[in-house]
């Protein structure tokens, strides 16, 4: 099987798929360490979110989700077509997440609008690695 040399904006996309999953993760270690003093010096609307309960399937989720993103990404730099498995797998950890986020947490119009462009920047890079397989730009 024979791979095609990608085009600039295939090392575009890639990179800025890897920056916004590098983000997720550092998101995640930032609020599985976050402290109750930090908690405090929250505005009271995030402490919130911060100080509720998640069950430890929503935590698997979330780590899920960035972790695959992350790899997927590195994948897609790497040209390896397990980018597009990996980003099914955090796709499904971000729909979890988020559905038990729409749920469970009162949110506003503008709060919900990460959520959503979290699952559509998902649903992007699995069409994205899948468009990637088919040009024969990963192997």
């Amino acid at each position: 099987m024979t791979t095609t040399k990608p085009p600039i904006w295939f090392w575009i996309v890639s990179v800025l798929a890897f920056a916004w999953n590098a983000l997720g993760v550092l998101a995640y270690i930032g609020q599985a360490f976050m402290t109750k003093d930090m908690i405090a010096q929250l505005p009271e609307d995030q402490q919130v979110q911060y100080l509720m309960e998640h069950p430890a399937w929503y935590t698997a989720a979330f780590a899920t989700a960035v972790f695959a993103g992350v790899l997927g990404s590195l994948s897609l730099l790497l040209r390896k077509k397990w980018a597009y498995f990996l980003f099914i797998l955090s796709a499904l950890g971000a729909i979890i997440q988020h559905i038990y986020l729409f749920i469970n947490v009162e949110m506003t119009g503008a709060q919900m609008v990460m959520p959503i462009m979290v699952i559509i920047v998902c649903l992007f890079l699995i069409y994205f690695a899948k468009n990637a397989i088919s040009k024969q730009l990963l192997k």
